[in-house]
């Protein structure tokens, strides 16, 4: 029904700049929030940020004044625009969207396959 489809990983040297994408897909009446989870190997997944319509966008502490997260609600696509990387943030991220199916049903988590960050010291 919906698929969420993230591109934009890889490898960045620490201090590089990466931007990742998110483009939603398929049968949406419309979409509240849109977002970036991380996981990075044996931990598990955390929030990084997320924008809802109309309202403020949240940052993970670890990540704030380094990333920005841009909406295109037009296009349903989410971005995340990653400065300063560190090793540590490097993780599988994972594209997160709130979607409205219809008009008379709730909305539902969907989750893109991931993307890799990988932050060489």
């Amino acid at each position: 029904q919906v698929q969420l489809v993230e591109s934009g990983g890889g490898l960045v040297q620490a201090g590089g700049s990466l931007r990742l994408s998110c483009a939603a897909s398929g049968s949406i009446f419309a979409i509240n929030t849109m977002g970036w989870y991380r996981q990075a190997p044996w931990k598990q997944r955390d929030l990084v940020a997320h924008m809802p319509s109309g309202g403020r966008t949240n940052y993970a502490d670890s990540v704030k004044g380094r990333f920005t997260i841009t909406r295109d609600s037009g296009k349903n696509t989410v971005y995340l625009q990653m400065n300063s990387l560190k090793p540590e943030d490097t993780a599988v991220y994972y594209c997160n969207a709130r979607v409205v199916l219809t008009s008379r049903t709730p909305p539902e988590d969907y989750w893109g396959k991931g993307t890799l960050v990988t932050v060489s010291s």
